[in-house]
């Protein structure tokens, strides 16, 4: 799939390349290239993939996810996994990997949190980063010249950190201890970047969690008082704005310190809030709102144990009708209405200025109406 505008000449296109860091919401096929395990080994299979590519790619949706219409809106490809070694870097890499943390195995070692996925945290994937550099620059002021016209995506990240807690059994007490080591993960990563030369940043906040049908099932609660009037779990969601708070008076913080360097603020939550709300009008299913598009049965159609492409689970006739996948994640009319709003719709800032400097930016207005 590509653009409707096309890849022709990209004169006039102020961003020339993106580079990726996070999780399972930005990665495109660094995971299934690791080798999948456990939970996340029924995405190297369809239904995985099977809106928009008709095969599994790796991406934890249907289709195609936010980091996919950015590219389009940018009018660039599709950023290619880092561990796709016949892959194309010209306009970029990613360096997602499904499943990844902000902080590193020990501190979830040391705390007796499991995890199951993989060992690449955002430090690993930095490391990736500067591998990559290294094959092509030939001086760091070769570097920055390079990377004064890309964007970086720092995240989402450090929402595995805090799910591998919950889910492990731990007490919101205790994981809201852990919001100053993930916060402070995701902003070292940036400064990194932007000490090699990065000057376009976004920086992604948390969903609120407490919409998940991934925990609206495993935290579940008789107590009515425990859900919002959109039936999402208040306890969470104030956990995941804690987050986004904490996250977004670091960023304030790293951009005094780097005044020169566009950082902004992508706010999942509320872009999230946003959809949800306008869901009906979106044309989702109002029965479907909290229910998994792929999954085996229950209140949310989500079970941890039948994961969406295990035997036993089964997909809707129509994902374009879900906001949620698999429980986890986004379909991607999901991710494509987020992605609209990220761009265009005012849940990305500062955007003042931005958008007339990043030409190309406009077009996801048009291709994704």
């Amino acid at each position: 799939m590509r653009s409707h505008v096309g890849l022709k000449e990209r004169e006039g296109c102020y961003i020339k390349a993106i580079y990726s860091f996070g999780d399972s919401i930005a990665d495109t096929g660094n995971l299934l290239r690791e080798g999948v395990s456990a939970a996340f080994a029924p995405i190297a299979h369809l239904p995985y993939g099977e809106t928009t590519f008709k095969r599994p790619t790796g991406r934890c949706s249907d289709g195609l996810l936010m980091l996919d219409y950015l590219a389009l809106s940018l009018n660039l490809p599709f950023v290619n996994p880092y561990l796709d070694k016949e892959a194309n870097f010209n306009h970029g890499v990613n360096f997602a990997v499904a499943g990844a943390t902000a902080l590193d195995l020990s501190f979830f070692k040391d705390r007796g949190i499991m995890m199951p996925y993989t060992n690449s945290s955002l430090n690993v994937q930095l490391e990736w980063f500067k591998s990559h550099l290294d094959s092509i620059c030939s001086s760091q002021t070769d570097c920055a010249e390079n990377l004064k016209h890309a964007l970086f995506l720092v995240g989402e990240i450090g929402g595995n950190d805090y799910n591998y807690a919950f889910f492990g059994g731990k007490s919101f007490m205790e994981v809201i201890n852990y919001v100053p080591y993930v916060v402070r993960s995701i902003i070292n990563a940036a400064k990194e970047v932007i000490d090699m030369g990065a000057v376009q940043l976004v920086i992604p906040g948390n969903f609120p969690i407490g919409c998940l049908p991934s925990y609206l099932t495993a935290l579940r609660s008789s107590d009515p008082d425990a859900y919002d009037n959109r039936q999402c779990l208040k306890g969470l969601n104030a956990f995941a704005k804690l987050h986004n708070l904490k996250l977004q008076e670091a960023i304030q913080e790293l951009r005094e310190s780097y005044p020169h360097v566009v950082i902004m603020y992508a706010d999942y939550y509320n872009a999230f809030m946003n959809l949800l709300d306008s869901a009906l009008d979106l044309g989702f299913d109002k029965n479907s709102l909290m229910k998994a598009c792929c999954g085996s049965g229950g209140e949310h159609n989500f079970d941890a144990t039948k994961m969406c492409g295990s035997p036993g689970a089964s997909t809707c006739d129509n994902p374009a009708q879900h906001i949620s996948w698999d429980g986890i994640h986004l379909t991607q009319e999901a991710y494509m209405i987020m992605a609209r709003q990220l761009i265009s719709g005012g849940f990305a800032y500062p955007s003042y200025g931005v958008q007339e400097k990043w030409k190309c930016w406009y077009r996801i207005g048009k291709s994704l109406s």
